[in-house]
């Protein structure tokens, strides 16, 4: 049997992601609501996803934060 290896996935930072574009947000959003129990597990399956009611708020506040900064 082959040794096994205890190195880690590559871990991608927040700084290096990048936002989605609002039509895949919102096609992404329709597809969870679709496919979800109910509105709790639809929107912990859009926060995980960064697009939620709780996230995407956070999102654009922290853009214009950053574009004012400039």
């Amino acid at each position: 049997m082959a040794g096994k290896t205890n190195e880690t996935p590559d871990v991608i930072k927040d700084d290096d992601l990048e936002p989605v574009a609002d039509e895949t947000a919102d096609r992404a959003r329709l597809v969870v609501t679709a496919h979800s129990a109910d509105a709790d597990e639809a929107t912990m399956l859009l926060n995980m996803l960064g697009i939620g009611p709780d996230t995407s708020t956070s999102i654009v506040e922290s853009d214009v934060e950053e574009e004012e900064a400039k």
